[in-house]
């Protein structure tokens, strides 16, 4: 098993995704973690990345990119209606990861799960689980960070109760989308 399943060996955000905070058999364990093999029994990233190589990711591999990894063009021909457009960060994971480290990049990633799991116990309202998971993936930490700022000072002014994710939802999401035209 991988010591992050939160980063799939093929670059994937697992720890970003909607489906790793979904209840139920749907959920999924991130990329190598416990019972990975029943949802997804045949990795080749796995089998050729930790398996042959006992590497964490491939972008750790003397051989990156090999051909296993698609050009940047494949990755941005994802559409953006997409509902986890993580693919888009593929690439730009495993090249930070061959430049500064896995650690490095657990570093920032955990600070993206550690701002998503805030983002879902104070303002999911059961329909934005994709919305914030999208927003952790792809925007600056710091805008997101200033996001939620923003968000609780409106919620403390307008004296919304917690309970109240609907209300909290609408806040967030409206400076998240507004933050996000800025950048």
């Amino acid at each position: 098993m991988k010591k992050y399943p939160s980063i799939g060996v093929c670059g994937l955000d697992c720890g970003l995704c909607p489906r790793h905070y979904t209840d139920g058999p749907s959920k999924c364990p991130g990329c190598d973690g416990i019972d990975f093999q029943l949802k997804h029994p045949s990795c080749s990233f796995i089998t050729c990345c930790v398996k042959k190589k006992g590497l964490e990711v491939c972008g750790e591999c003397a051989e990156f990119p090999c051909l296993k990894i698609k050009r940047s063009d494949e990755y941005d021909k994802v559409p953006d209606s997409s509902s986890y457009p993580t693919y888009k960060k593929v690439l730009p994971n495993l090249i930070f990861i061959k430049e500064n480290g896995i650690e490095k990049f657990m570093e920032q990633q955990m600070k993206r799960i550690e701002i998503l799991e805030k983002m879902l116990e104070n303002y999911d309202d059961g329909r934005s689980r994709s919305f914030f998971c999208r927003a952790a993936n792809t925007m600056d930490i710091s805008i997101l960070e200033h996001s939620l700022e923003q968000a609780e000072s409106i919620i403390k002014k307008e004296n919304i109760e917690p309970e109240d994710k609907k209300s909290r939802a609408k806040i967030l999401k409206t400076i998240v989308r507004d933050d996000e035209i800025k950048e």
